[in-house]
């Protein structure tokens, strides 16, 4: 340690750490953009550099999420091109026709805003916000558990050092998930074909097609490109229907997310063995740590709950989609195959997703989604499409993941047929019962 006992301990941690970044140690920058679980690119690794440097001046706290949409945007913009006005009006018309068959399928009214055409780098700047969102909890986690691992593994006599400088390393921890989170959001974008695409409502409101992704998706199909966009675009509009009709969907959808994402930590005693164990060599056990989901630990039963009720909530609302995608798109010669192949993509998920379901622990597709498209379909065959679209008017007439494995009760209700009252119910009659009985003083 240096012999000026002036220089600040946080001072003189942050020289250190800008020592190495400078280059002024024999670890090659291309194995710390390794460990971070960040790909090896000249690129990248100079923004890895650059944004770490900054963290270091930084005196703000938590995640730098604008990096994060400068990562995403960088890497979506890479591959993004400009749709022909010829296929953009194709799109347009494709709307315009999917919200006519739309309102023959369903009685959820029509959106107030005409739908949106956007670019891969547009459908990042206006789906960020809710990766934040979900993302935000488990990217504290980690830049606070970086700090307290580095307190703990250090020598006693550099206590006051490390006690200074957790700040700093709670913005590289944090620039790290940026970064990541990033390089996942810009993959996502080429993988993604709307706004509802992943399941969940990722624009506040309208519905958006990205034009490329449309024309990849149907690429590998022997369908016509028409019917192609015209399925899609149903499916698009029914889902921004679903959310803006029923106003209290997203926010309970959003809360229950965050109530499960709140309950992620960080295995701490995990990233102390990496840390132990760590070989500035050979970085690939710390790389896939970070990118695997090791560092985050079996749920809770709270999660469990938690989860349990997004996974309901998020077939239901998958399930009707398909339903009345089904019902709109009866005239299409190739509507079933455009279905399977949604089913299909929809089950395995793409490579960007699973990235995010890995960093952030969440996986964002419904399990029993067959099971309540299945539910929704016997609903809308025994009492009409009117009353089962009414079901989304307020929380309390949801189905339940009980009337999705026996949707009798729940079309028993529908109708206001009389069943079994349940043991509080017959308690009470049963009280009012036993003083109507009794004689009048």
């Amino acid at each position: 340690m240096p012999d000026d006992s002036s220089e600040e301990p946080e001072d003189e941690f942050r020289d250190l750490l800008r020592e190495f970044l400078a280059g002024n140690t024999n670890i090659d920058p291309a194995r710390l953009a390794s460990a971070a679980g960040l790909p090896n690119d000249p690129e990248v690794i100079a923004q890895l550099i650059n944004q770490l440097q900054s963290a270091l001046q930084s005196s703000g706290e938590g995640v730098n999420w604008g990096l994060a949409l400068e990562q995403a945007k960088t890497i979506a913009s890479r591959s993004s091109v400009v749709s022909l006005p010829a296929e953009r009006s194709q799109l347009e018309q494709a709307f315009h026709v999917a919200s006519l068959w739309l309102d023959e399928a369903t009685y959820v009214s029509g959106l107030p805003t005409e739908p949106r055409l956007l670019s891969r780098t547009e459908w990042v700047t206006a789906t960020m916000p809710v990766w934040n969102q979900l993302a935000e909890p488990v990217a504290t986690s980690i830049s606070n558990s970086l700090a307290d691992v580095l307190q703990s593994q250090a020598p006693e006599e550099m206590s006051d050092m490390i006690d200074g400088a957790s700040q700093l390393m709670r913005n590289v921890g944090g620039t790290l998930f940026a970064m990541q989170l990033g390089q996942v959001v810009g993959q996502l974008s080429t993988e993604a074909v709307s706004g509802g695409d992943i399941g969940i409502p990722l624009i506040d409101e309208g519905a958006a097609l990205i034009p490329q992704n449309v024309h990849a998706f149907g690429t590998d199909l022997d369908i016509p490109e028409s019917e192609v966009q015209l399925y899609l675009a149903v499916r698009e509009l029914a889902h921004a229907r679903l959310f803006r009709h029923a106003k209290w969907l997203r926010l309970q959808l959003m809360s229950s997310i965050t109530e499960f994402a709140r309950g992620i930590h960080i295995d701490t005693d995990r990233l102390e063995q990496l840390a132990e164990e760590f070989d500035p060599q050979n970085p690939e056990e710390l790389r896939d740590a970070m990118t695997s989901g090791a560092l985050i630990p079996p749920k809770s039963d709270d999660q469990l709950v938690a989860l349990s009720r997004l996974e309901t909530m998020l077939a239901l609302i998958e399930g009707w989609v398909d339903v009345v995608t089904a019902e709109a798109t009866h005239r299409l010669p190739k509507g079933d195959a455009i279905a399977e192949t949604v089913k299909r993509r929809r089950a395995s998920g793409g490579p960007a997703e699973s990235a995010f379901a890995t960093l952030v622990g969440l996986e964002l597709r419904p399990r029993r989604l067959r099971e309540a498209a299945a539910m929704w379909r016997t609903v809308t065959d025994a009492v009409g499409a009117e009353k089962r679209d009414a079901l989304w008017a307020q929380p309390d007439l949801m189905p339940t993941s009980d009337d999705i494995d026996f949707p009798d009760a729940l079309i028993a209700r529908i109708n206001g047929e009389v069943t079994e009252p349940d043991e509080l119910d017959q308690a009470i009659e049963d009280l009012l019962n036993d003083e109507g009985d009794r004689p009048h003083e």
